[in-house]
């Protein structure tokens, strides 16, 4: 895409439902989060890299262990994360991003803002929980 966004823009009702200003917008959303996300796990890689376990007392060592899987977990967690936005920019490449999967109604802007890598309409999604919820349920 060869779009120039100002530095003001938000997407808007007004306007044409994920035109290219639109895609533009939240595919740079999408890339500075994804920044961030790879930052932060270089950041605790070295982090981990850096301390062994040389604490001598073993609470100290046993709360320095669990700070580190605790570390690890949000890695995790960022890594899932950073599966889900490739998949959002890769919809914003093929034209379906800002569509809901179930429905193929737009997502409101609103939750594209809150959660850029929302797949399902807010009624789509609240759905699904309720169903979920249900078979939990059973």
């Amino acid at each position: 895409m060869s779009v120039t966004l100002p530095p003001d823009y938000r997407p808007s009702e007004h306007e044409e439902f994920m035109n290219e200003m639109q895609r533009e917008y939240f595919r740079n959303k999408l890339l500075k989060w994804r920044a961030e996300l790879i930052k932060e796990a270089e950041e605790t890689l070295e982090h981990l890299q850096e301390g062994g376990l040389q604490e001598p007392d073993l609470a100290d060592r046993a709360s320095a262990e669990m700070d580190r899987a605790l570390e690890l977990r949000t890695r995790d967690r960022a890594r899932k994360l950073i599966s889900k936005i490739d998949a959002a920019l890769q919809r914003v490449e093929d034209g379906s991003y800002g569509y809901c999967e179930e429905t193929h109604e737009p997502i409101s802007l609103r939750r594209l803002e809150a959660r850029p890598i929302a797949t399902l309409s807010l009624e789509a999604q609240e759905r699904h929980e309720r169903m979920e919820r249900t078979h939990r349920m059973e």
